[in-house]
């Protein structure tokens, strides 16, 4: 009776704030800071008394398990942020699409998600071993990313982009919000759908990268699926607060890569030796705090803060909004084949 509960609310609290996400926030052209910081900070309030009430409803265990579980996909959500801002500055999306694309992705991450937790569960219960191949997975993609250091995100190699530039030909310009227009008696796909396209295969990819790391905190589908609903439902207001200055978090990545590797092998010796969920978040905790405060005060050599808040050929304006070139031509204007239009 209390998962009842707690899902009825969890359900309503989630339902609230997208109606209030859809009626007020997409429709406007971008977030100021202040109101970037306050939907960032109600997500972040809103996911903390949520933790209360699964401590109180399930156990203390319960809620150190939501909030480890929080903690992880909030970080590794960080990535999907970065991501989302390169493919936005590649695309040349204009300021004032940007706050629907990023909801269609963040609600697509969710449904990602939901798939891909459905089907760990269901394997997990049927294949017990399924466990080792997840935090094997986790331990290589933590080291590989250790290793990779910088992302080198190139979206005009997405096969699926590639595969859809063969049947159908793109403008070269944005036409306000839609998907299609007809030219010349023809139909061509406007840049949003490109820019839909490469959003909805990141969204598949960090997924599959993300949802092993929760099973290694809790096996509970409730958990895993609340966590994660609540971390990527507050990336719309943090892109906004964070698109300018994510460069200063350099060392976050190295943070990411070794709580992957902690909870892959969490995972591993399981059998073994349980982690305390106490414990696992202290030490996820203490990685993702040391990464950023080294981060702060070791910031990039020969890199001013104005170079830091601005990517070239980007600009903000005065209340903090991102802004990318106007011109998509060069990411956009391409006709079936793969070639550049004129």
């Amino acid at each position: 009776m209390a998962d009842q509960w707690l899902w009825i609310i969890f359900g309503a609290v989630v339902l609230a704030m997208l109606v209030l996400d859809i009626g007020v926030f997409t429709r406007k052209p971008g977030m100021s800071l202040r109101e970037a910081f306050v939907w960032s900070l109600a997500w972040v309030s809103l996911a903390g008394i949520f933790a209360v009430l699964v401590y109180m409803q399930k156990g203390p265990e319960k809620g150190l398990e939501f909030i480890t579980g929080y903690v992880i996909e909030w970080s590794l959500s960080m990535d999907n942020l970065f991501v989302f801002l390169v493919i936005f500055s590649f695309f040349g999306l204009p300021e004032g699409s940007r706050p629907r694309v990023l909801f269609w992705g963040i609600m697509g991450a969710v449904v990602f998600r939901g798939v891909c937790i459905a089907a760990g569960a269901a394997l997990l219960a049927h294949f017990e071993w399924i466990l080792y191949i997840f935090g094997g997975f986790l331990v290589f993609t933590g080291l590989k990313l250790l290793r990779s250091g910088e992302d080198h995100i190139e979206p005009s190699r997405n096969p699926v982009l590639r595969l859809f530039r063969r049947f159908m030909a793109v403008t070269p310009d944005y036409h306000e919000r839609h998907f299609f227009v007809r030219l010349d008696g023809h139909w061509l796909a406007t840049p949003l759908v490109p820019v839909f396209i490469v959003i909805g295969t990141t969204d598949i990819i960090f997924a599959v990268d993300s949802i092993p790391a929760i099973f290694g905190i809790t096996r509970d589908p409730f958990i895993v699926y609340t966590s994660n609903v609540f971390a990527v439902l507050g990336l719309r207001g943090l892109f906004f607060l964070l698109a300018g200055i994510m460069k200063l978090f350099r060392f976050l990545k190295f943070g990411i890569s070794s709580v992957l590797v902690f909870v892959g092998i969490k995972m591993l010796v399981v059998d073994y030796y349980k982690i305390p969920a106490g414990v696992s978040l202290i030490v996820v905790a203490a990685i993702l705090g040391a990464s950023v405060l080294i981060s702060l005060l070791l910031p990039a050599p020969g890199e001013p803060a104005a170079t830091i808040l601005a990517s070239p050929g980007a600009e903000a304006d005065g209340e903090g909004a991102w802004i990318a070139p106007p011109d998509a031509k060069h990411a956009a204007g391409l006709r079936p084949g793969g070639s550049a239009g004129a």
